[in-house]
């Protein structure tokens, strides 16, 4: 289990995680199937799987943590249509149009019979957390929901207090930094083959793939003024992915040799220790990532101070 996508957060609290107590703390918040009346639900789930009970693996100090949210699938256009024909109904039968008031308890009517009928869709959302550096990495398809992932983690343990992790050089000067001069690159840095370009006066977003970042054209129109709102990059001998001007990373795909380590490790077929020694892996390598942006692009922010 390698993951694609992280959402990366600075942990403020010092946090004291006695093992037996966390545990207790998230079994509070199990996750449960949703009820026939209820639209959705959120609560932890085994990161193995239906392998193992534990709500949690924590190796060397990295943490793993899995949030699961579950809806009912009730299109709105279902509920409006179903709306609209019994107030079509009543109409006729009253000899008048309902007023906004019953209008709205109407649909409440609906929604409450409609619900319990409804498919359920279920996803999953990982939550790494580095607790010697105080950083935490959330999997997950949008910033809004590994937001959600955090609110879980804060009810789970009462309070923390977290904020986006932010550099003191923003990514997207860096970014258009190392594609304008090749001279500023890191050492270890490669450069992909895929890059997203804003103009200054919101004069559209160029977006490019499989394309030479180092050719006259691109060099072009970095000269008429565009900046790098994500760019493909790679940190040697760790990863490949998408930085994004939010510091989130996206589409990673982790070095050879490290999924060759990862295959090649003696587990004696024991699915939670081949979980466990993925999860050792990417995390290690995570954190060496993390810190090689943080030393790119000048050093962590001050969260209270003001973006440049």
């Amino acid at each position: 289990m390698f993951p694609k996508n992280q959402y990366l957060f600075r942990v403020h609290d010092q946090v004291v995680l006695d093992s037996i107590a966390f545990n207790e703390a998230l079994d509070e918040f199990r996750f449960r199937p949703v009820s026939l009346r209820e639209a959705r639900r959120v609560g932890w789930a085994p990161p193995a799987g239906k392998r193992s009970e534990a709500l949690s693996h924590e190796i060397q100090r990295h943490m793993l943590l899995t949030m699961l949210r579950q809806e009912r699938l009730l299109p709105a256009s279902v509920v409006n249509e179903e709306v609209a024909e019994r107030a079509d109904e009543r109409k006729a039968a009253e000899g008048q149009p309902l007023s906004r008031r019953e209008r709205q308890l109407l649909k409440e009517q609906v929604m409450d019979e409609l619900l319990p009928q409804a498919f359920t869709q279920t996803k999953r959302f990982e939550l790494w957390w580095d607790t010697a550096n105080r950083i935490v990495g959330i999997h997950a398809g949008s910033r809004k929901a590994a937001e959600e992932a955090l609110d879980l983690l804060r009810q789970s343990l009462g309070s923390l207090k977290v904020t986006p992790l932010a550099t003191k050089t923003p990514p997207s000067r860096g970014m258009t930094q190392w594609l304008s001069d090749p001279g500023s690159r890191p050492a270890s840095l490669l450069l992909g083959d895929q890059v997203e370009l804003r103009a200054a006066e919101d004069d559209g977003v160029l977006r490019a793939k499989s394309v030479d970042l180092d050719s006259e054209e691109m060099q072009s129109l970095l000269e008429n003024g565009r900046q790098a709102a994500k760019m493909g990059i790679g940190i040697e001998g760790l990863a490949r992915f998408q930085l994004h001007d939010d510091l989130s990373i996206k589409g990673l795909q982790f070095d050879d040799k490290l999924l060759d380590e990862a295959s090649q490790a003696d587990d004696g077929d024991d699915p939670i220790v081949r979980f466990e020694t993925d999860f050792a892996l990417w995390s290690d390598a995570m954190s060496k990532v993390i810190a090689s942006l943080l030393e790119w692009l000048g050093g962590e922010a001050d969260p209270s101070a003001p973006t440049p």
